[in-house]
């Protein structure tokens, strides 16, 4: 039941009804845990695709609320996403404040501060779900894929080690696509750098292969399809090869 539901009903102050509600358990009683959050955000999606949010969890209780409860008792889900501007994840899953603990940056990469973050949100906001969310028409990944088959143009100085871990998609998909377009070979490297994404935390992190090894997290891959507004999500065996690669590997950390 939403807060301002219950605050009018037992006619008390806003900071009284937080109180009590948080006293009681009743706010974070609906908090959803593995599948149950994957369906979440599914429903959630099918609302914005169609334009029909709910706009869950945006008034001005919930912002009250947010100031003076801890994050770990709402937050449903981690999610490394493009820095994007067409790519508004709250709205794309129809989630509001305190839901989602999310981690943007161009491409969508997972380098250390990435990783680190992720970390963050699996272990201490405790959310039991993270998503490697990729988009259609990525501005990184065309970035890089124009410039390896010479119809790009130099990046700036520190743009040039952000994408760096791109690269490798791209040549691998453009040696394993040689006579493909350059917009399949952009399409095909979005979603492979979802999955060099998700591998690099597996190899990187310790503590997230433990929490997976042991059903306490969910890790999923997806596509945001900018046209349409749809999340395609991506198969989930790929994830459980992807853990059983960086488990037998010496390359990770340990």
């Amino acid at each position: 039941m939403k807060l301002h539901m219950e605050r009018i009903r037992l006619n008390l102050p806003r900071e009284l009804a937080i109180v009590l509600l948080c006293v009681i358990g009743l706010a974070k009683a609906d908090q959803p845990r593995g599948e149950a959050v994957l369906q979440f955000l599914k429903t959630g999606n099918a609302h914005f695709a169609s334009g029909q949010l709910t706009h869950t969890n945006t008034s001005l209780d919930r912002i009250y609320l947010a100031a003076h409860t801890n994050q770990g008792d709402y937050a449903i889900a981690t999610i490394v996403a493009c820095s994007d501007s067409r790519v508004p994840v709250e709205d794309v899953f129809d989630r509001g404040v305190m839901d989602l603990f999310v981690i943007r940056v161009a491409g969508n990469v997972c380098n250390t501060d990435e990783i680190g973050s992720v970390e963050y949100g699996v272990c201490h906001v405790n959310t039991p779900v993270l998503l490697v969310l990729g988009h259609s028409q990525c501005g990184a990944v065309t970035a890089v894929a124009n410039q390896i088959l010479g119809h790009g143009h130099a990046l700036e100085k520190n743009i040039q080690p952000l994408v760096a871990p791109i690269i490798p998609v791209v040549e691998m998909v453009h040696a394993a696509l040689p006579e493909a377009t350059i917009e399949a070979i952009i399409n095909r490297s979005i979603e492979e750098n979802v999955w060099h994404g998700i591998e690099q935390i597996f190899l990187k992190s310790p503590i997230i292969r433990e929490k997976v090894k042991s059903n306490k997290l969910i890790v999923v891959g997806a596509i945001y399809e900018l046209e349409s507004g749809t999340v395609r999500w991506l198969p989930k065996e790929k994830v459980a090869s992807l853990l059983a690669g960086a488990e037998s590997t010496t390359e990770r950390n340990r």
